[in-house]
């Protein structure tokens, strides 16, 4: 698996001003446009987004690191995670019943309608390897948003939070990374497993899931926002990588497909248990003021993620690709 991208190919204006500009060296005349009416949920908006938010990680082929802290490339980055923050406060119910929150997770819907479901009863091998492509810019930096959190939290939820890191690490074993278990997936269902790869494939949705991970991340005002994101992943993982596994084996897939989701049905069951009770238990305990935050982290997850769902399975049902 490669570490590095090129640079992306624009979906508009921003996206265009910020590619063009990286590949530039930093310079104190950069001007970027202002982002006017752009849809905070749109492919132009949120590749740009996703581009300057990967200077953080592991940047782009030939791109100045410089580029990282530029004054004027952050005020443009600020001005798009506003407009995205707004668009996420407007578009959940919000409050600050944390509890009810993490029970509504586990209700399972009467009639379900979520990819692994719909892959097992009437999906075929294309769509499943389509969908681990759209999966992919995710995965690949699995735990690697929530790694942020981690000096912004004391005592025992600090603790609990490395402990789920670690396992999405690898537990000190490099070939037992998540990251690097998806690609071996890729690779096993003859897919490129490179870093990014897809990334000029794979449209919003997708990109915009990632980005709130980043946001999170990446503000500490908003820790409490992702604490509450990463429990819903954990919480949601087990019962939704069983039902992949599923969907695999009806389709006979390759051993190191079945891997990576027969890895998260056992270690997030365990998650799921520590988040609750030694990361969100002891975080709001020690700061109750950051509930809503966690209960706003919980429900973005959840909108972005039905968001996800509705356009590739209306994608499929209409006989066409999810991807761009």
């Amino acid at each position: 698996m490669t570490s590095t991208v090129a640079l992306p190919a624009p979906r508009g204006e921003l996206s265009a001003a910020v590619t063009e500009t990286l590949r530039a060296a930093p310079s104190a005349q950069t001007r970027f446009p202002e982002i006017g009416a752009a849809d905070p949920y749109g492919d132009d908006l949120q590749l740009a987004l996703h581009t300057c938010y990967e200077l953080h990680y592991h940047g782009f082929e030939a791109v100045d690191p410089g580029w990282e802290w530029d004054p004027e490339l952050l005020r443009l980055r600020a001005n798009m995670e506003r407009l995205f923050r707004r668009a996420l406060r407007a578009d959940v119910k919000g409050g600050d019943d944390v509890t009810q929150a993490l029970a509504e997770l586990l209700v399972e819907p009467i009639e379900p309608n979520d990819v692994a479901h719909y892959l097992h009863d009437e999906g075929e091998w294309w769509q499943l390897r389509e969908y681990f492509v759209q999966r992919s810019i995710y995965h690949h930096k699995e735990g690697d948003p929530h790694a942020w959190v981690i000096p912004r939290l004391f005592g025992q939820e600090k603790a609990s939070l490395v402990a789920v890191e670690y396992d999405e690490f690898g537990g000190g074993r490099g070939e037992r990374l998540h990251a690097r278990l998806y690609a071996d997936l890729l690779a096993a269902a003859e897919l490129d497993d490179g870093y990014l790869h897809y990334l000029d494939v794979v449209p919003a949705p997708m990109l915009a899931l990632v980005n709130m991970m980043s946001l999170f991340g990446l503000h500490r005002d908003l820790r409490g926002a992702l604490v509450g994101q990463l429990a819903t992943a954990e919480i949601t993982s087990s019962p939704a990588a069983r039902r992949m596994v599923a969907a695999l084996d009806k389709f006979d897939a390759p051993t190191q497909c079945r891997l990576f989701y027969t890895e998260h049905v056992e270690a997030d069951a365990v998650h799921e248990q520590v988040m609750r009770h030694g990361v969100i238990a002891s975080l709001l305990a020690r700061e109750p003021a950051l509930t809503e935050s966690v209960v706003f982290g919980i429900q973005a997850t959840n909108l972005l993620e039905d968001r996800f769902t509705d356009h590739v399975l209306g994608s499929w049902r209409a006989g066409r690709s999810s991807l761009r």
